[in-house]
């Protein structure tokens, strides 16, 4: 009898330690679902996504030896690329070497941010 009753025991102490209550909404809260596409400027938009995922290779100092010659940390520089390629390597298009290389593609939010500098004229702001 005792066997059993150590038996039910474990049994049911196992049990709960295996119940888990967390709300999805707690595991994954959305941080955010909006995208600003609205306030997009050179400076305070498009050179910051530049530096967080770029810069790596296309800095003035690596662009050279890791970034095919390509720059993209200045104006000028990010200027001529968006007239002509950029979005299709961060688009993953296809015919577009894609990038950042070796990596996932960005956040659509980010992508759709440098589309609409694009669009907007690609103003230096």
């Amino acid at each position: 009898m005792k066997k059993i009753l150590t038996l039910i025991l474990i049994l049911f102490v196992t049990t709960l330690s295996n119940c888990y209550y967390d709300s999805e909404e707690k595991l994954y809260p959305v941080l955010s679902t909006s995208c600003d596409l609205e306030n997009v400027t050179f400076a305070a938009t498009i050179k910051p996504i530049l530096q967080a995922s770029c810069y790596t290779c296309h800095s003035n100092s690596n662009y050279v030896n890791q970034g095919s010659g390509i720059k993209l940390e200045n104006y000028d520089d990010v200027k001529i690329q968006a007239s002509s390629r950029l979005m299709g390597s961060i688009k993953h298009e296809p015919g577009y070497i894609p990038m950042p290389n070796g990596g996932g593609k960005l956040p659509d939010c980010e992508i759709n941010q440098i589309q609409k500098w694009i669009d907007n004229g690609m103003p230096n702001n």
